[in-house]
């Protein structure tokens, strides 16, 4: 008994630091370069890493870390949307932690994107449908009008 106590203990306190990890690193871009220096991301485990990842990109809790594909030169986390299955780009960061990020609808259009250089551009739809009805970006540009 004393046995299966401690397991659960420590199966809790390991969740405890995953869930402070998330928290610390929500805004600390670039992610993987910086878990990495912190000298997490060699310590996690593949699931402990999608976890992660879920809390840091999770906005309304509607998502799920996928896959989490690496190569040499770059990282890229996808999700599922829990509504509608849709397996979507969600944060990418190449070896020198250039990132890119993306917000989807529930639809699966992409509805923002940010990177590292400080570019950043939204996009809003018309109701349930797949054509832009509004676009603007960190350069200034405007096109079309807001679904108020």
């Amino acid at each position: 008994m004393k046995n299966i106590i401690r397991k659960i203990l420590k199966e809790d306190r390991r969740q405890m630091y995953l869930n402070k990890i998330g928290d610390i690193m929500k805004n600390d871009y670039p992610l993987i370069k910086n878990m990495k220096l912190y000298g997490f991301w060699d310590q996690l485990s593949d699931e402990e890493k999608k976890y992660i990842f879920t809390i840091i990109l999770n906005k309304n809790n509607d998502l799920k870390v996928d896959k989490i594909y690496e190569s040499y030169y770059k990282i890229e986390i996808f999700v599922k949307f829990r509504d509608n299955n849709l397996n979507r780009l969600m944060y990418s960061e190449n070896k020198d932690g250039h990132w890119e990020k993306f917000e989807h609808n529930d639809n699966g259009n992409t509805t923002y994107y940010e990177n590292s250089d400080g570019f950043w551009w939204k996009r809003e739809y018309r109701y349930k449908t797949n054509l832009v009805s509004y676009y603007e970006d960190s350069n200034g540009v405007i096109k079309g009008k807001r679904n108020i």
